[in-house]
C-alpha cells in the first residue's frame, strides 16, 4: 500500500511539472509546428511520464526510508518527540522572519536560494537543540512550576508536600533489599529505573560469567516483583544522556534534572552524590541504623569462629552479620564465650565492634 502511494505521488510531481514547465520548454525550442504539442495536458501526461519511468528504481529505496522514519518515530519516547518538535518550530519561525529580511535584498540567488537553505538549516538546528537538551528543557518547566507554588505557601496554603522521585541504580537492585523496604512502606514517592540502567541490568544477567548471570537475573526478579507485587509506583524513564558514558554520571545527571534522590548501596557513588550536591539514599546506612546500638561495657554472648589478622585475635559474628573482633580470642575457637564491649567502629561501609573474653577482663 505504501509502495503505491509513492507511485502515486511521483506520478502527480511528474505531471506537475509537466504541466507549468514542458510547454515553456517546447515553445522555446521551437522542435514542432504542432501546438497541441505544446498544450498544458500534454506536457503534463508526458511529466507523469517521464517522472515515473526515470525514478521508478527509487520506490523502494523511499518506501524502505519511510518505514524507518515510521518506526524510529514509533519507538521514540513522547518527551523526546515533543521537545523536538517544539525546538523544530522555534527554529522554522526564526528562519520565516529572517527569510522576510532576505526577500528584500535584490539579488535573485540570495532571495531564492538562501531561504530554502536557511529553512532547513535552521529547523534541523531547532529539532537537535530541543532534542538534545529535553532534559534541560523539562527540568525548566518542573522549576517554573515549583516556583508558582512557593507564593501559594508563602500565603499559608495548606498543600501536601509531593515526596521526590527515587532513582534506583543497578547496585541496589541487585542488591534485593530494596524490595522489602518497600512493602513495608518506609520509602515514599515514585520508583523511576532509568532504562540505561535496565540495559546494564540485562548486560549482566547475559553475561558468560555464571556469578555475574545469577545477580543479573535477581536483579530482573526484583524490578518484576516492585512492579507487581508491592504497592510502589514503577516507571522507567525512557530517556539518555548521550554525551555521557558512565553510568552512574548518568544517574547524578538525572537526579539533577528530575530533582530526585539516588538509591544505592555503592560506597563511592555515594560519595559522588554528595560531592555534587545530590541527594541519596544509601541502603548500607539504613540497614546500620536500624542494627541494635550496642554501647561500651555491654556484655553478649557470642561463637568464636576463627582467628583474626592481629597476633591472638579471634573473629565472631552477630545474626545481622556485624563482625566482633575478640581480643585474646583465638584460644577460644569453636567455643560460645560471653565478651565485654570495649569499643564500636562505625563507617558507611558497615560496623565493627571489638571486644575481650568476660573472665580476662575479670582476671584483669
Amino acid at each position: 500500500m505504501l509502495k503505491r502511494i509513492v507511485q502515486l505521488f511521483i506520478v502527480i510531481a511528474g505531471g506537475t511539472i509537466g504541466y507549468l514547465y514542458i510547454p515553456e520548454l517546447i515553445r522555446l525550442l521551437d522542435v514542432t509546428d504542432q501546438n497541441w504539442i505544446a498544450s498544458p495536458y500534454v506536457g503534463a501526461v508526458l511529466g507523469a511520464l517521464i517522472l515515473f519511468l526515470t525514478t521508478f528504481w527509487l520506490v523502494d529505496y523511499i518506501v524502505n526510508l519511510l518505514r524507518w522514519i515510521e518506526d524510529t518515530l514509533v519507538k521514540a519516547p513522547l518527551a523526546d518527540l515533543l521537545v523536538g518538535s517544539f525546538g523544530l518550530i522555534i527554529g522554522l519561525v526564526i528562519a520565516f522572519f529572517i527569510n522576510i529580511i532576505i526577500q528584500d535584498i535584490q539579488i535573485q540567488v540570495v532571495n531564492q536560494v538562501v531561504p530554502i537553505f536557511l529553512t532547513f538549516f535552521l529547523g534541523y538546528l531547532g529539532f537537535q537543540v530541543g532534542f538534545k537538551r529535553k532534559d534541560e528543557i523539562l527540568g525548566l518547566f518542573t522549576m517554573t512550576k515549583k516556583e508558582k507554588k512557593k507564593p501559594e505557601e508563602e500565603a499559608g496554603d495548606s498543600q501536601a508536600v509531593i515526596p521526590k522521585s527515587k532513582i534506583l541504580d543497578t547496585s541496589v537492585i541487585i542488591d534485593g533489599r530494596i524490595a522489602d523496604i518497600c512493602q513495608t512502606n518506609f520509602l515514599e514517592g515514585t520508583i523511576v529505573i532509568p532504562q540505561f540502567v535496565l540495559e546494564e541490568l540485562q548486560h549482566i544477567a547475559d553475561s558468560s560469567d555464571g556469578l555475574k548471570r545469577n545477580r543479573g537475573r535477581r536483579g530482573l526478579d526484583i524490578l518484576n516483583r516492585l512492579q507487581k507485587e508491592l504497592p510502589v509506583n514503577v516507571e522507567i524513564y525512557e530517556g539518555d544522556f548521550e554525551d555521557i558514558q558512565e553510568v552512574d554520571s548518568k544517574l547524578v545527571k538525572l537526579a539533577k534534572v528530575m530533582d530526585g534522590v539516588v538509591v544505592t548501596n555503592d560506597f563511592n557513588l555515594n560519595k559522588v552524590c554528595e560531592f555534587q550536591n545530590v541527594a541519596v539514599l544509601n541502603i548500607n546506612d539504613l540497614a546500620n541504623a536500624v542494627k541494635p546500638v550496642v554501647l561500651p561495657g555491654e556484655e553478649m554472648k557470642i561463637q568464636v569462629i576463627k582467628d583474626g589478622k592481629e597476633q591472638n585475635q579471634g573473629i565472631a559474628y552477630l545474626d545481622d552479620g556485624t563482625m566482633i573482633v575478640v581480643e585474646e580470642g583465638k584460644d577460644y575457637i569453636g567455643d560460645n564465650i560471653n565478651v565485654i564491649v570495649t569499643s564500636v567502629l562505625q563507617t558507611s561501609a558497615g560496623r565493627m565492634i571489638f571486644a575481650k573474653p568476660k573472665p580476662l577482663e575479670k582476671a584483669l
